[in-house]
């Protein structure tokens, strides 16, 4: 299977976004694509809670679904949707950041609400409150997509092995990391934590990025890394986009996996320990 990342810097502004992704899958069904991936909050990447309540939607009407919806069923892909914003009816308001495995026939064949979140004080300049407007998912996600087992992750769970380790234990083959990294943290560890998960695992990790100056017509803006990764199961980098925008491209198979695991078997040795 021909899997392709893309690499985009969303604005605040869904409508100008759907059209960029639907753009940006056409290109990478040309180049041979049978499962796609976008990067976290593929919608709408704002700073402004007050922005996202005007622009944001529940996941039963919100526009970027159904149109990318469309859009795997009219190629006949295997599309991930890296996350959306949405909105909820939590009483406290909060979104969710929601990925999606949207299956060749258009359908929902899963999806998955982001775990961990991202709370951080980086520098005295750039902080991070997302569980400010956002509320944590509790479900830890596998989908059989046919071609591979998908466990589903997002952005700062990378930082949470435990969590791989489990997904690969239930069947993962590849893991999504769709991600809005700071540039702080990505430069210092991106790379080194994907590598990890993907040695950990034994999965290929596929990591969609956001990049670059992101638009903003309300609220603060923000800058992303980049780098959009694909880590092999034996912890290869296979693929780095750097930081411009566009889509790569990676040819997966999965006898690499059962490869990596048989080399290097840590799966299956775990052990119960006491203490400290």
């Amino acid at each position: 299977m021909r899997a392709a990342l893309l690499q985009m810097t969303s604005s605040d502004q869904p409508d100008e976004n759907i059209e960029t992704t639907v753009s940006m899958i056409q290109q990478a069904v040309a180049g041979g694509a049978g499962y796609v991936l976008t990067p976290e909050v593929t919608n709408c990447l704002s700073s402004s809670r007050r922005h996202q309540q005007q622009v944001l939607h529940l996941q039963q009407t919100d526009p970027t679904l159904a149109v990318l919806q469309d859009a795997a069923r009219q190629h006949g892909i295997w599309l991930t949707i890296g996350s959306l914003a949405l909105k909820t009816d939590d009483p406290d308001g909060r979104f969710a950041n929601r990925q999606f495995l949207i299956a060749p026939s258009g359908e929902i064949h899963a999806q998955y609400d982001k775990i961990h979140m991202f709370d951080v004080a980086v520098s005295a300049e750039e902080t991070y409150r997302e569980s400010d407007g956002y509320r944590p998912g509790t479900q830890a996600v596998v989908a059989d997509a046919g071609f591979a087992n998908i466990g589903l992750t997002i952005c700062y769970d990378v930082r949470f092995g435990h969590l791989y380790r489990h997904l690969a234990h239930h069947g993962a083959g590849v893991i999504t990391v769709p991600a809005a990294f700071s540039p702080v943290t990505g430069a210092a560890h991106w790379q080194a934590l994907l590598q990890a998960r993907a040695i950990e695992t034994g999965c290929y990790i596929l990591a969609p990025a956001q990049t670059g100056q992101h638009g903003a017509q309300a609220g603060r803006g923000r800058t992303t890394y980049g780098h959009s990764l694909v880590v092999s199961p034996w912890g290869e980098v296979l693929s780095d986009a750097g930081e411009a925008n566009g889509v790569s491209y990676v040819d997966l198979n999965m006898e690499k996996v059962e490869e990596a695991r048989r080399r290097v078997p840590s799966l299956t040795h775990d052990r119960e320990f006491d203490g400290p």
